[in-house]
């Protein structure tokens, strides 16, 4: 069971864009690792721009499940997981993570945020804790 990102989005008009996201993509060889996040990031993008506002869904992509909830004031969250990942605690990781940013970063930021604007540090640690490790032997 893996989580292979952790984006937040917002949903504004006319688009989606996305404003802080971890990835883990060791998993991927090397050289795929760079076109795997794009496509994380793309499909993020499309699913919440494709959800309506106050809404939670699964969406599975090629190999991947894609849980993601649009809050109602356009704040949304995506994890992207394998498929065994279990979704309900998909889903409660998107609330505390869009509880805690929405605490820590205005509302006045999210229209024109981005990655490199938005001062949010806490999702590579959530994507680290929430990961499950395979048992070793």
């Amino acid at each position: 069971m893996r989580l292979y990102s952790l984006s937040v989005l917002y949903k504004g008009d006319p688009k989606v864009h996305l404003l802080k996201a971890a990835y883990d993509v060791s998993t991927f060889n090397f050289f795929q690792r760079s076109s795997v996040q794009e496509f994380m990031t793309f499909t993020s993008q499309l699913i919440v721009e494709r959800s309506e506002l106050g809404s939670r869904a699964s969406v599975k992509e090629q190999e991947y499940l894609c849980h993601v909830y649009v809050r109602n004031d356009g704040l949304a969250g995506v994890v992207i997981a394998d498929n065994e990942y279990p979704q309900r605690v998909c889903f409660t990781l998107l609330d505390k993570v869009l509880d805690e940013f929405s605490r820590q970063v205005s509302k006045i930021d999210w229209p024109s945020g981005s990655p490199a604007t938005i001062s949010y540090a806490a999702l590579d640690g959530y994507l680290s804790k929430y990961q499950v490790r395979p048992p070793r032997d």
